[in-house]
């Protein structure tokens, strides 16, 4: 059979969702997933959601996508809060669409959260706008560090899973903790699926990850990121809640601002986007559902499909 067709199934399509650390090589297998299977991919990346936000983000071209569906990619302006709640919304009237359809839907990422969201149970709690504000309010006077610190003593894991600059997700943690008087980390989804779905996670070891991260920074300074965060900074990226703080921009932006170096802002986003992979990994194992594949240095990529293939094949 030739790989560039679908495989024959008397099954119904089920969700088939490819996670792990950025630079793993997920889109591509995705890609190639969703081309054997006669599927559509759907974006499970936080930051890839926002417009414009293309090299940075390492986003697939057109000519990369072959051809196939992607969905829930460009949906945001930069100036736009990250919502799991709303994409959770989005991604599962695009999963129940292409079910439908008799489509197969391939997740595909690296925001646990957002993978999360889409496949298991997941309810949101709701705000209270007092409480927010006074948080807000003390983020803004003690800075995230205080307010990270007091996250520490009322939710350790929460705290471990929250980097102590990120103001918006702290203020978050401790306004669910106030306002259900349960740990923020209670909250998080279970193992509950809503979908019969196949994970799949791609392991790379990791000193050829951390390689393939330099390269792949390399790559996005030779391709122009400096000039598209000239652009976003246009578009408001600077005022934005969520968007600033992605790996690559939040550097280059502070480089603009003066505050490094374009060769500081370099190497930070690589020293950045290894520790930020290194948390993806300790997120994703936590997770026993998620079957992981993996991809040696210099092994063939038909290789690591034939086994997602075997593996899908298996299991539905």
């Amino acid at each position: 059979m030739s790989s560039s067709q679908p495989v024959p199934s008397s099954t119904p399509p089920r969700v088939v969702s490819v996670v792990g650390a950025t630079a793993a090589g997920k889109s591509d297998l995705a890609v190639a997933i969703a081309a054997r299977l006669g599927g559509e991919v759907i974006n499970t990346d936080s930051m890839q959601l926002y417009r414009g936000m293309d090299i940075g983000t390492a986003k697939l071209t057109q000519e990369e996508r072959g051809g196939i569906p992607h969905h829930l990619l460009d949906i945001w302006d930069v100036t736009e809060a990250a919502s799991v709640a709303e994409y959770q919304r989005l991604a599962r009237a695009e999963i129940d669409r292409l079910l439908a359809a008799g489509r197969t839907p391939v997740l595909v990422g690296g925001s646990g959260l957002y993978v999360r969201a889409a496949i298991d149970e997941m309810e949101f709690p709701g705000t209270d706008p007092a409480v927010r504000a006074r948080l807000e309010e003390e983020l803004a006077g003690s800075g995230s560090g205080a307010l990270h610190l007091r996250l520490a003593g009322l939710d350790p894991a929460a705290a471990a899973a929250i980097l102590p600059s990120n103001g918006r997700r702290i203020v978050r943690a401790l306004e669910v903790i106030e306002i259900t008087g349960l740990p923020f980390t209670a909250n998080l989804p279970g193992n509950t699926a809503v979908y019969e779905t196949v994970q799949i996670g791609v392991q790379v070891p990791r000193p050829e990850l951390d390689e393939r991260i330099a390269l792949r920074v390399d790559r996005m300074w030779t391709a122009g990121l400096l000039e598209e965060v000239r652009e976003l900074e246009k578009a408001g990226l600077r005022d934005g809640l969520t968007a600033p703080r992605a790996l690559g921009y939040q550097q280059v932006l502070a480089h603009f601002a003066g505050e490094c170096t374009e060769d500081e802002a370099r190497a930070e986003t690589v020293r950045a986007t290894r520790r930020f992979a290194r948390r993806q990994e300790s997120w994703f194992r936590r997770d026993d559902r998620i079957h992981w594949l993996a991809r040696p240095s210099g092994a063939d990529p038909a290789e690591l499909l034939e086994r997602s293939l075997e593996l899908i094949s298996g299991q539905l």
